[in-house]
């Protein structure tokens, strides 16, 4: 299986980072893994001006960035883990770009012959926030859901760690979700 990680945190050795490098690690020895961190690219938010919607096996977005080779990747991959701090209740706004570019990924919409360029595809995600679930980490998880439903993926799982402070006092924490992530996820 090959897997396709996804760090929106604009921290690369963060509380995110550090939970997904446990996670890939243990990965690693039975599958590829190809990770992708986006605070590293040049990826711009959508324009909505629609020219997506004219091409019909492609992305056809008319912005030059790194997004198209991103979309290359995750094509590739038979799993998509999205891994993100929590913030304001939701996705980083480096995540958040990338996801609404996911817009020229289906194709036909309205019509019968309406279909995802990922459709099929596994996807988790991975969220890391300061405070409980309940409350907090609730409604990026309903966004996922959702987002996955539109783009055809079947989410696999979500993992949400609470009370994440320091990188430095989440080594047991990262771990246990690492594992527990790994074994949900290659079953």
């Amino acid at each position: 299986m090959k897997i396709m990680t996804i760090l929106g945190s604009p921290r690369l050795k963060g509380n995110t980072a550090q939970v997904l490098g446990k996670m890939e690690a243990l990965l690693t020895a039975d599958h590829p893994v190809d990770r992708v961190n986006v605070i590293s690219l040049d990826l711009r938010g959508c324009l909505g001006c629609g020219a997506c919607r004219k091409v019909k096996d492609a992305p056809g977005c008319v912005q030059k960035d790194d997004v198209p080779g991103i979309f290359e990747r995750m094509r590739a991959a038979d799993l998509i883990v999205y891994a993100t701090p929590l913030y304001c209740w939701g996705f980083t706004s480096q995540m958040k770009a990338l996801l609404d570019r996911h817009y020229c990924l289906v194709k036909g919409i309205g019509s019968s012959r309406m279909h995802s360029l990922l459709e099929g595809k596994k996807t988790a995600l991975l969220v890391t926030c300061g405070g409980a679930v309940e409350g907090n980490a609730d409604c990026i998880q309903t966004v996922f859901e959702r987002m996955n439903r539109y783009i055809g993926c079947h989410v696999v799982g979500k993992y949400i760690v609470p009370f994440c402070i320091t990188p430095d006092g989440m080594d047991a924490k990262a771990t246990e979700t690492a594992q527990r992530m790994v074994r949900a996820i290659t079953a």
